[in-house]
Parts: C-alpha cells; structure tokens; sequence
C-alpha cells in the first residue's frame, strides 16, 4: 500500500475546496459516506455526521478496498 511519506503528503493536502459526492439518490443533509477524489487518484471519506473527520486513502489503497468491498470482504452476515 501507501508508504508513509506517501500518506503524510496525502494528509497534507489543502482539501477545502474539493467536491463530496454521495451515493446517487441521497442528499447533503442525510447520513451518508461522501467521498471526495484528490490528485493522483487518492481519494478522502468522511460521515455527513462529521464532517470534519476525514479519512485519506493512496489509489492503491482505494483500488484494494473497492475491490474487497465487490469480492464481499465487508459482508458481515
């Protein structure tokens, strides 16, 4: 994954002015995971609920969580 030189210039990134999106269908003012995509292919999430705690992931990392997630490895049932 992400080196940690890689994650502390990703963590360094001014973020403020980049676009959250929403699953489609949903709004800004519901609970939901918003994601926001930055340079290089990462991307930032974060909870509706709280805005301000935002999670930065390298594309490698993204790329092997979104892949997980299709492969069913967060099924919890």
């Amino acid at each position: 994954m992400g080196s940690a030189q890689e994650k502390d210039e990703l963590y360094a990134l001014d973020i403020s002015g980049v676009e959250w999106q929403g699953p489609p269908g949903t709004s800004p003012d519901e609970e939901r995971v918003e994601i926001a995509h930055l340079p290089g292919g990462a991307v930032a999430m974060r909870s509706s609920l709280d805005p301000d705690t935002v999670l930065r992931y390298t594309e490698a990392e993204w790329r092997a969580f979104v892949l997980g997630a299709r492969d069913g490895e967060f099924d919890l049932t």
